[in-house]
């Protein structure tokens, strides 16, 4: 239902008021989408809380409480996997068990009837209508008086002179002496606090003074050793060259001397064998061989196929002359049988 307050006067414009406008009520279905119910069969409903398992029974103080990062019973786990698996099987088979109704035929199609005894009109909207109500006015609250406590005992005055009490010369000697005596200290701590500070940084400074002083000592002495083991490596290097070099030396000299002997018997039985295979030849026999026999057989072949060629001419005119002249005469004897 929708409240709808009229507008109040500005003098009551501090009071609470509320106001909403109408609105039409969304349109439901008359009946629930069939995935909808078996997806809500799914899910454990109780119809009585007495059979809830969220409902506690009995004596709560002796209740063990879990830790809320407590692991789960996998046996618990294990057994309520068991009991689902088997209610959906159970549910897939009353639904195969449980009779169907046969597809419509070509054309038709099945509808929802109403069997009741009584009809009702099936429609998607819902019936609206439209209500207003009024409520009073809220009135202010007025204001709460100051809390006053009764007045209990009874009251006396005394009167107190100038300078009974208090005299300021006197009072304020103490405080004087402890204000001056802590801003000298404190002076005097601020000096010494400064000259231990410039003692301080004199030794920082002599103390990196000697500290440079022997990093470069260290540093000579560093580059010196280098020195000293470069010199070291390259006399060792040119010792070693030295005696690599004699080793070839003597090497180069052993292998020429049994060179010298090995080949004092090798080089004419060398030459004998490559004479006897024809690697020594007359220059003027190859050059007649390699370069002037291809040379003339060439040029024989050229003539010859001049030769050829001249015949094969000759024996194309004689045949042609020898044609024309036997159609001559065919036609000389075909022209003189008529006549």
């Amino acid at each position: 239902m929708a409240a709808v307050l009229q507008p109040q006067k500005e003098a009551v414009s501090s009071t609470y008021t509320f106001s909403s406008r109408p609105r039409a009520l969304q349109n439901r279905q008359k009946y629930r989408d069939a995935e909808q119910v078996q997806q809500n069969e799914t899910l454990p409903f109780y119809g009585n809380i007495m059979y809830d398992r969220r409902v506690v029974r009995g004596n709560t103080y002796a209740q063990q409480i879990l830790p809320v990062n407590a692991q789960p019973d996998p046996l618990e786990i294990q057994r309520q996997l068991e009991a689902r698996r088997r209610a959906i099987a159970r549910r897939r088979a009353k639904e195969e068990f449980r009779a169907v109704t046969p597809e419509a035929v070509e054309g038709r199609k099945h509808i929802d009837v109403q069997t009741e005894l009584y009809l009702e009109e099936l429609s998607d909207r819902i019936v609206e209508a439209d209500a207003v109500c009024q409520t009073d006015a809220f009135l202010d609250k007025p204001s709460t008086p100051l809390f006053i406590p009764a007045k209990t005992g009874m009251d006396v005055a005394t009167q107190i002179e100038e300078g009974e009490l208090f005299d300021f010369d006197i009072e304020v000697k103490p405080i004087l002496e402890v204000l001056v005596g802590k801003t000298i200290e404190q002076a005097l701590l601020e000096v010494m606090e400064e000259e231990e500070l410039a003692n301080l940084r004199a030794q920082q400074q002599a103390f990196q003074e000697l500290r440079n002083a022997e990093l470069v000592e260290v540093q000579r002495l560093e580059e010196q050793d280098r020195r000293y083991r470069e010199e070291k490596e390259r006399r060792k290097r040119q010792q070693r060259e030295v005696l690599m070099k004699e080793k070839e030396t003597a090497e180069k000299i052993a292998a020429r001397a049994f060179a010298q002997r090995y080949l004092a018997d090798l080089i004419p039985s060398v030459f004998s064998s490559l004479r006897d295979s024809g690697y020594f030849y007359d220059p003027v026999e190859r050059e007649l061989e390699k370069e002037f026999m291809p040379w003339l057989m060439s040029e024989v072949e050229k003539t010859l196929e001049k030769s050829v060629l001249g015949r094969t001419v000759l024996d194309l005119l004689i045949r042609e002359v020898v044609e024309k002249r036997i159609s001559d005469f065919q036609q000389a004897d075909s022209m003189s049988i008529p006549s």
